[in-house]
Protein backbone atom coordinates (compact mmCIF):
# COMPACT_ATOMS: atom_id res chain seq x y z
CA UNK A 1 0.00 0.00 0.00
CA UNK A 2 2.92 2.37 0.94
CA UNK A 3 4.47 1.49 -1.76
CA UNK A 4 1.76 2.21 -3.93
CA UNK A 5 1.06 5.97 -2.60
CA UNK A 6 5.06 6.95 -2.84
CA UNK A 7 4.68 5.08 -6.94
CA UNK A 8 1.76 7.86 -7.23
CA UNK A 9 2.94 11.01 -5.53
CA UNK A 10 6.73 10.53 -8.02
CA UNK A 11 4.05 10.04 -11.09
CA UNK A 12 2.67 13.48 -9.40
CA UNK A 13 5.73 15.31 -8.98
CA UNK A 14 6.95 13.89 -12.51
CA UNK A 15 3.89 14.89 -14.59
CA UNK A 16 4.16 18.52 -12.05
CA UNK A 17 7.92 18.93 -13.53
CA UNK A 18 6.92 18.60 -17.20
CA UNK A 19 3.84 20.53 -17.18
CA UNK A 20 6.36 23.39 -15.06
CA UNK A 21 8.83 22.66 -18.12
CA UNK A 22 6.16 23.56 -20.49
CA UNK A 23 4.99 26.58 -19.62
CA UNK A 24 8.35 27.81 -18.58
CA UNK A 25 9.56 27.14 -22.69
CA UNK A 26 6.47 28.35 -23.74
CA UNK A 27 6.92 31.57 -21.76
CA UNK A 28 10.30 31.77 -22.51
CA UNK A 29 9.33 31.38 -26.64
CA UNK A 30 7.02 34.23 -26.73
CA UNK A 31 9.42 36.50 -24.23
CA UNK A 32 11.89 35.99 -27.64
CA UNK A 33 9.22 36.17 -30.23
CA UNK A 34 7.59 39.56 -28.45
CA UNK A 35 12.04 40.88 -28.45
CA UNK A 36 12.23 40.27 -31.95
CA UNK A 37 9.15 42.35 -32.99
CA UNK A 38 10.17 44.80 -30.30
CA UNK A 39 13.60 45.46 -32.13
CA UNK A 40 13.86 47.88 -34.96
CA UNK A 41 14.15 46.15 -38.41
CA UNK A 42 17.37 46.91 -39.67
CA UNK A 43 16.84 48.91 -43.03
CA UNK A 44 18.41 47.09 -46.42
CA UNK A 45 21.18 49.26 -47.68
CA UNK A 46 19.88 51.39 -50.04
CA UNK A 47 22.21 50.85 -53.48
CA UNK A 48 24.42 53.86 -54.32
CA UNK A 49 22.91 54.96 -57.74
CA UNK A 50 25.24 57.58 -59.92
CA UNK A 51 24.59 59.26 -62.92
CA UNK A 52 26.65 59.85 -66.06
CA UNK A 53 24.73 61.55 -69.34
CA UNK A 54 26.93 62.52 -72.57
CA UNK A 55 26.88 62.73 -76.48
CA UNK A 56 28.20 59.12 -76.90
CA UNK A 57 28.69 60.25 -80.67
CA UNK A 58 30.45 57.12 -82.43
CA UNK A 59 30.80 55.59 -79.50
CA UNK A 60 34.47 54.18 -78.58
CA UNK A 61 36.68 52.37 -76.07
CA UNK A 62 36.99 55.22 -74.39
CA UNK A 63 33.41 55.85 -73.68
CA UNK A 64 33.21 52.42 -72.30
CA UNK A 65 36.11 52.63 -69.97
CA UNK A 66 34.43 56.45 -68.58
CA UNK A 67 31.07 54.07 -67.70
CA UNK A 68 33.24 51.22 -66.30
CA UNK A 69 34.82 53.99 -63.77
CA UNK A 70 31.76 55.51 -63.45
CA UNK A 71 30.06 52.12 -62.27
CA UNK A 72 33.01 51.67 -60.01
CA UNK A 73 31.64 54.55 -58.04
CA UNK A 74 28.62 53.33 -56.81
CA UNK A 75 26.25 49.92 -57.03
CA UNK A 76 24.30 51.50 -60.34
CA UNK A 77 24.81 53.44 -63.25
CA UNK A 78 22.29 55.05 -64.93
CA UNK A 79 22.95 56.89 -68.32
CA UNK A 80 21.48 59.54 -70.06
CA UNK A 81 21.79 60.09 -73.96
CA UNK A 82 21.57 63.56 -75.21
CA UNK A 83 19.14 64.57 -77.61
CA UNK A 84 19.71 65.05 -81.48
CA UNK A 85 18.57 68.83 -81.11
CA UNK A 86 20.58 69.57 -78.10
CA UNK A 87 23.72 68.54 -79.76
CA UNK A 88 22.75 70.20 -82.93
CA UNK A 89 22.82 73.34 -80.80
CA UNK A 90 25.32 72.96 -78.48
CA UNK A 91 28.29 70.93 -80.86
CA UNK A 92 26.94 70.77 -84.25
CA UNK A 93 25.03 67.63 -86.19
CA UNK A 94 25.86 64.37 -84.77
CA UNK A 95 27.39 61.18 -86.55
CA UNK A 96 24.60 58.79 -85.04
CA UNK A 97 21.28 59.63 -84.75
CA UNK A 98 19.74 59.34 -80.86
CA UNK A 99 18.11 55.78 -81.84
CA UNK A 100 21.82 54.35 -82.64
CA UNK A 101 23.70 55.89 -79.94
CA UNK A 102 20.74 54.37 -77.54
CA UNK A 103 21.50 51.08 -78.83
CA UNK A 104 25.33 51.57 -77.99
CA UNK A 105 24.73 52.91 -74.87
CA UNK A 106 22.10 50.01 -73.49
CA UNK A 107 24.45 47.36 -74.83
CA UNK A 108 27.81 48.37 -72.31
CA UNK A 109 27.57 45.82 -69.71
CA UNK A 110 28.68 48.44 -67.03
CA UNK A 111 24.94 50.24 -67.70
CA UNK A 112 22.28 49.36 -65.59
CA UNK A 113 19.29 52.12 -67.11
CA UNK A 114 19.39 54.37 -69.93
CA UNK A 115 17.43 57.95 -69.95
CA UNK A 116 16.88 59.17 -73.74
CA UNK A 117 16.58 63.05 -74.87
CA UNK A 118 18.96 64.45 -71.94
CA UNK A 119 19.50 67.68 -71.67
CA UNK A 120 23.29 69.23 -72.66
CA UNK A 121 23.41 70.97 -69.22
CA UNK A 122 22.72 69.70 -66.06
CA UNK A 123 19.75 72.44 -64.72
CA UNK A 124 18.40 73.16 -61.63
CA UNK A 125 14.90 71.02 -63.09
CA UNK A 126 16.94 68.31 -64.60
CA UNK A 127 19.53 68.33 -61.35
CA UNK A 128 16.20 67.98 -59.06
CA UNK A 129 14.61 65.01 -61.07
CA UNK A 130 17.40 63.21 -61.16
CA UNK A 131 17.60 63.31 -57.08
CA UNK A 132 13.97 62.97 -56.48
CA UNK A 133 12.84 60.26 -59.63
CA UNK A 134 15.70 58.16 -60.20
CA UNK A 135 17.14 58.34 -57.20
CA UNK A 136 20.42 59.64 -58.18
CA UNK A 137 22.74 59.96 -55.08
CA UNK A 138 25.76 61.60 -57.43
CA UNK A 139 27.10 62.90 -60.87
CA UNK A 140 30.20 61.66 -62.59
CA UNK A 141 31.37 63.30 -65.56
CA UNK A 142 35.52 62.98 -67.25
CA UNK A 143 37.94 65.37 -65.97
CA UNK A 144 38.45 67.02 -69.46
CA UNK A 145 35.85 69.75 -70.00
CA UNK A 146 32.35 70.45 -71.30
CA UNK A 147 31.28 73.57 -72.10
CA UNK A 148 28.05 75.63 -72.98
CA UNK A 149 28.37 77.77 -75.88
CA UNK A 150 29.11 80.55 -73.85
CA UNK A 151 32.06 78.65 -72.59
CA UNK A 152 30.72 77.87 -68.78
CA UNK A 153 30.84 74.91 -67.25
CA UNK A 154 27.47 72.36 -68.06
CA UNK A 155 28.31 70.68 -64.54
CA UNK A 156 28.40 73.83 -62.31
CA UNK A 157 25.32 73.38 -60.64
CA UNK A 158 26.00 69.46 -59.71
CA UNK A 159 29.49 70.75 -58.44
CA UNK A 160 28.01 73.47 -56.10
CA UNK A 161 25.19 71.18 -54.40
CA UNK A 162 28.45 68.82 -53.55
CA UNK A 163 26.89 65.92 -55.59
CA UNK A 164 29.26 65.90 -58.24
CA UNK A 165 32.44 62.88 -58.69
CA UNK A 166 35.02 63.01 -61.43
CA UNK A 167 36.86 59.96 -63.64
CA UNK A 168 40.04 60.29 -65.59
CA UNK A 169 39.30 60.57 -68.81
CA UNK A 170 40.97 57.57 -71.36
CA UNK A 171 43.38 59.35 -73.00
CA UNK A 172 44.71 58.31 -76.83
CA UNK A 173 41.03 58.34 -78.64
CA UNK A 174 38.77 60.57 -79.09
CA UNK A 175 35.70 61.12 -81.58
CA UNK A 176 37.52 63.87 -82.88
CA UNK A 177 40.72 62.06 -83.53
CA UNK A 178 38.29 58.93 -85.14
CA UNK A 179 36.97 61.95 -87.87
CA UNK A 180 40.31 62.59 -88.16
CA UNK A 181 41.55 59.18 -89.44
CA UNK A 182 38.68 58.25 -91.54
CA UNK A 183 38.59 61.83 -93.81
CA UNK A 184 42.63 61.14 -94.24
CA UNK A 185 41.73 57.34 -94.86
CA UNK A 186 38.91 59.06 -97.60
CA UNK A 187 41.91 61.29 -98.67
CA UNK A 188 44.15 58.55 -99.32
CA UNK A 189 41.81 57.12 -102.13
CA UNK A 190 40.44 60.22 -103.49
CA UNK A 191 42.09 62.43 -105.79
CA UNK A 192 41.31 66.43 -105.89
CA UNK A 193 39.68 67.22 -102.86
CA UNK A 194 38.13 70.36 -102.31
CA UNK A 195 39.90 72.90 -100.39
CA UNK A 196 37.06 73.09 -97.38
CA UNK A 197 37.70 69.10 -97.03
CA UNK A 198 41.40 69.59 -96.80
CA UNK A 199 40.78 72.09 -94.27
CA UNK A 200 38.79 70.15 -92.15
CA UNK A 201 41.32 67.02 -92.53
CA UNK A 202 44.34 68.91 -91.16
CA UNK A 203 41.82 70.45 -88.18
CA UNK A 204 40.90 66.58 -87.49
CA UNK A 205 43.92 64.87 -87.76
CA UNK A 206 46.89 64.72 -86.05
CA UNK A 207 49.15 63.30 -88.90
CA UNK A 208 52.24 64.75 -90.66
CA UNK A 209 53.42 64.55 -94.25
CA UNK A 210 56.12 62.30 -95.02
CA UNK A 211 58.57 62.88 -98.12
CA UNK A 212 57.91 59.66 -100.74
CA UNK A 213 60.01 57.41 -102.64
CA UNK A 214 59.75 60.30 -105.52
CA UNK A 215 60.74 63.27 -103.14
CA UNK A 216 57.17 64.75 -102.69
CA UNK A 217 55.39 64.68 -99.68
CA UNK A 218 52.76 62.60 -99.14
CA UNK A 219 49.60 62.55 -96.63
CA UNK A 220 50.07 59.45 -93.64
CA UNK A 221 46.92 58.30 -91.87
CA UNK A 222 47.35 59.45 -88.21
CA UNK A 223 48.31 55.84 -86.54
CA UNK A 224 47.08 55.14 -82.72
CA UNK A 225 49.29 55.94 -80.00
CA UNK A 226 46.62 53.51 -77.60
CA UNK A 227 49.08 50.83 -75.56
CA UNK A 228 46.82 48.05 -74.67
CA UNK A 229 47.98 46.77 -71.33
CA UNK A 230 46.98 43.32 -69.51
CA UNK A 231 45.57 45.19 -66.67
CA UNK A 232 43.00 47.29 -69.33
CA UNK A 233 41.88 44.08 -70.86
CA UNK A 234 41.42 42.26 -67.85
CA UNK A 235 38.97 45.03 -67.00
CA UNK A 236 36.77 45.27 -70.07
CA UNK A 237 36.82 41.26 -69.94
CA UNK A 238 34.34 38.71 -68.55
CA UNK A 239 35.45 36.62 -65.57
CA UNK A 240 33.41 33.23 -66.74
CA UNK A 241 34.26 31.50 -69.56
CA UNK A 242 31.72 28.58 -71.10
CA UNK A 243 30.58 26.16 -68.65
CA UNK A 244 30.61 22.29 -69.30
CA UNK A 245 27.91 21.41 -71.93
CA UNK A 246 27.30 25.13 -73.48
CA UNK A 247 26.27 25.67 -76.64
CA UNK A 248 29.20 27.74 -78.36
CA UNK A 249 28.57 30.30 -80.77
CA UNK A 250 30.68 32.28 -82.87
CA UNK A 251 31.12 34.97 -85.66
CA UNK A 252 34.03 37.30 -86.42
CA UNK A 253 34.76 40.67 -88.18
CA UNK A 254 36.76 43.25 -88.07
CA UNK A 255 34.24 45.25 -85.87
CA UNK A 256 35.86 48.35 -86.76
CA UNK A 257 34.17 51.73 -85.61
CA UNK A 258 31.79 49.56 -83.32
CA UNK A 259 28.68 50.62 -84.10
CA UNK A 260 25.02 50.14 -83.48
CA UNK A 261 24.76 47.34 -86.16
CA UNK A 262 27.29 45.38 -84.94
CA UNK A 263 25.60 45.56 -81.70
CA UNK A 264 22.29 44.41 -82.95
CA UNK A 265 24.21 41.26 -84.63
CA UNK A 266 25.66 40.37 -81.74
CA UNK A 267 22.59 40.65 -79.70
CA UNK A 268 20.92 38.16 -82.56
CA UNK A 269 23.79 35.94 -82.58
CA UNK A 270 24.15 35.11 -78.79
CA UNK A 271 20.35 34.72 -78.49
CA UNK A 272 21.38 31.28 -80.66
CA UNK A 273 23.64 29.67 -77.75
CA UNK A 274 24.59 29.80 -73.66
CA UNK A 275 28.33 31.81 -74.92
CA UNK A 276 29.25 34.11 -77.72
CA UNK A 277 32.74 33.93 -78.63
CA UNK A 278 33.44 36.77 -80.93
CA UNK A 279 36.78 36.72 -83.45
CA UNK A 280 38.23 39.67 -84.70
CA UNK A 281 39.88 40.21 -87.33
CA UNK A 282 43.79 41.13 -87.53
CA UNK A 283 44.76 44.88 -88.59
CA UNK A 284 46.66 42.76 -91.74
CA UNK A 285 43.70 40.78 -92.07
CA UNK A 286 41.10 43.64 -92.60
CA UNK A 287 43.60 45.51 -95.09
CA UNK A 288 44.04 42.86 -97.17
CA UNK A 289 40.38 42.08 -97.24
CA UNK A 290 39.27 45.75 -97.56
CA UNK A 291 42.16 47.66 -98.68
CA UNK A 292 45.24 49.40 -97.33
CA UNK A 293 43.21 52.36 -96.05
CA UNK A 294 41.58 50.00 -93.09
CA UNK A 295 40.84 50.06 -90.42
CA UNK A 296 40.21 53.13 -88.63
CA UNK A 297 40.27 51.68 -85.54
CA UNK A 298 43.50 49.08 -84.00
CA UNK A 299 43.08 45.73 -83.21
CA UNK A 300 43.13 46.28 -79.63
CA UNK A 301 40.88 49.46 -79.62
CA UNK A 302 38.24 46.82 -81.76
CA UNK A 303 38.53 44.16 -79.27
CA UNK A 304 37.86 46.64 -76.05
CA UNK A 305 34.84 47.37 -77.92
CA UNK A 306 33.75 44.60 -78.44
CA UNK A 307 34.90 43.60 -75.02
CA UNK A 308 32.48 46.34 -73.42
CA UNK A 309 29.42 44.89 -75.30
CA UNK A 310 27.06 42.76 -72.48
CA UNK A 311 26.39 40.39 -75.87
CA UNK A 312 30.11 38.81 -75.90
CA UNK A 313 31.49 36.37 -73.67
CA UNK A 314 34.81 36.44 -74.91
CA UNK A 315 36.81 37.50 -78.21
CA UNK A 316 39.62 35.98 -80.23
CA UNK A 317 42.06 38.85 -80.66
CA UNK A 318 43.63 38.65 -84.17
CA UNK A 319 41.26 35.66 -85.19
CA UNK A 320 42.11 34.04 -88.52
CA UNK A 321 40.47 34.81 -91.80
CA UNK A 322 39.22 30.89 -92.10
CA UNK A 323 37.13 29.03 -89.74
CA UNK A 324 39.51 25.88 -89.57
CA UNK A 325 38.17 22.68 -88.25
CA UNK A 326 40.96 22.86 -85.78
CA UNK A 327 39.62 26.30 -84.55
CA UNK A 328 36.17 24.67 -84.40
CA UNK A 329 37.36 21.51 -82.15
CA UNK A 330 39.85 23.76 -79.94
CA UNK A 331 36.93 26.59 -78.70
CA UNK A 332 34.15 23.55 -78.61
CA UNK A 333 32.09 26.08 -81.32
CA UNK A 334 28.50 24.32 -81.87
CA UNK A 335 27.45 27.41 -84.28
CA UNK A 336 29.27 29.68 -86.54
CA UNK A 337 27.03 32.96 -87.61
CA UNK A 338 27.87 35.72 -90.48
CA UNK A 339 25.05 38.65 -90.72
CA UNK A 340 23.75 39.40 -94.31
CA UNK A 341 24.88 42.95 -93.65
CA UNK A 342 28.67 43.30 -94.30
CA UNK A 343 31.59 44.89 -95.90
CA UNK A 344 32.36 41.49 -97.66
CA UNK A 345 28.81 39.81 -98.48
CA UNK A 346 30.33 38.07 -101.50
CA UNK A 347 32.92 35.30 -99.39
CA UNK A 348 30.23 32.49 -100.64
CA UNK A 349 31.09 32.97 -104.52
CA UNK A 350 34.63 33.23 -103.85
CA UNK A 351 36.91 30.60 -104.24
CA UNK A 352 38.29 30.62 -100.96
CA UNK A 353 35.08 31.16 -98.51
CA UNK A 354 36.52 31.16 -94.98
CA UNK A 355 33.66 29.31 -93.88
CA UNK A 356 33.47 26.43 -96.24
CA UNK A 357 34.65 24.15 -92.80
CA UNK A 358 31.73 25.19 -91.09
CA UNK A 359 29.30 25.05 -93.94
CA UNK A 360 30.58 21.28 -94.72
CA UNK A 361 30.01 20.47 -91.23
CA UNK A 362 26.46 21.80 -91.30
CA UNK A 363 26.87 24.43 -88.18
CA UNK A 364 26.88 27.71 -90.48
CA UNK A 365 23.87 29.91 -90.32
CA UNK A 366 23.21 33.17 -92.29
CA UNK A 367 21.88 36.37 -89.37
CA UNK A 368 19.09 38.59 -90.81
CA UNK A 369 20.84 41.82 -89.85
CA UNK A 370 18.42 43.94 -87.66
CA UNK A 371 19.85 47.35 -88.85
CA UNK A 372 21.75 48.56 -92.54
CA UNK A 373 24.77 50.14 -91.42
CA UNK A 374 28.15 48.88 -91.92
CA UNK A 375 32.05 51.19 -91.21
CA UNK A 376 31.26 53.01 -94.64
CA UNK A 377 27.81 53.89 -93.70
CA UNK A 378 29.59 55.95 -90.60
CA UNK A 379 32.21 57.26 -92.68
CA UNK A 380 29.75 58.10 -95.59
CA UNK A 381 28.49 60.00 -93.08
CA UNK A 382 30.98 62.31 -92.37
CA UNK A 383 32.26 62.80 -95.45
CA UNK A 384 29.09 64.09 -97.17
CA UNK A 385 28.42 66.32 -94.05
CA UNK A 386 32.40 67.52 -93.66
CA UNK A 387 31.09 70.96 -93.47
CA UNK A 388 28.89 71.14 -90.68
CA UNK A 389 31.49 69.29 -88.99
CA UNK A 390 34.29 71.63 -89.70
CA UNK A 391 31.65 74.08 -87.83
CA UNK A 392 31.59 71.78 -85.27
CA UNK A 393 34.93 71.45 -84.47
CA UNK A 394 35.59 75.11 -84.62
CA UNK A 395 32.84 76.03 -81.81
CA UNK A 396 34.20 73.29 -79.51
CA UNK A 397 37.66 74.97 -80.11
CA UNK A 398 36.81 78.05 -78.99
CA UNK A 399 34.91 77.07 -76.46
CA UNK A 400 37.97 74.90 -74.94
CA UNK A 401 40.67 77.84 -75.19
CA UNK A 402 37.58 80.35 -73.48
CA UNK A 403 37.63 78.00 -70.56
CA UNK A 404 40.65 77.29 -70.06
CA UNK A 405 41.81 81.23 -70.38
CA UNK A 406 39.51 81.76 -67.42
CA UNK A 407 41.32 79.19 -65.24
CA UNK A 408 44.85 78.84 -63.55
CA UNK A 409 46.07 74.98 -63.54
CA UNK A 410 48.63 73.96 -61.12
CA UNK A 411 50.08 70.47 -62.25
CA UNK A 412 49.96 67.50 -60.14
CA UNK A 413 49.48 63.87 -60.37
Amino acid sequence: MGSEAGHSENVQQSSRFVATWLVGGVVLGLSVLGLRFALPKKKKKRPIRVYMDGCFDMMHYGHCNALRQARALGDQLVVGVVSDAEIIANKGPPVTPLHERMIMVGAVKWVDEVISDAPYAITEDFMRKLFDEYNIDYIIHGDDPCLLPDGTDAYALAKKVGRYKQIKRTEGVSSTDIVGRMLLCVRERSTGDSPSHASLQRQFSHGHSQKSEDGGARSETRVSHFLPTSRRIVQFSNSKGAGPGARIVYIDGAFDLFHAGHVEILRLARGLGDFLLVGIHTDQTVSANRGAHRPIMNLHERSLSVLACRYADEVIIGAPWEVSKDMITTFNISLVVHGTVAEDNDFQKEKGNPYAVPISMDIFKILDSPLDITTSTIIRRIVSNHEAYQKRNEKKAASERRYYEGKSYVSGD
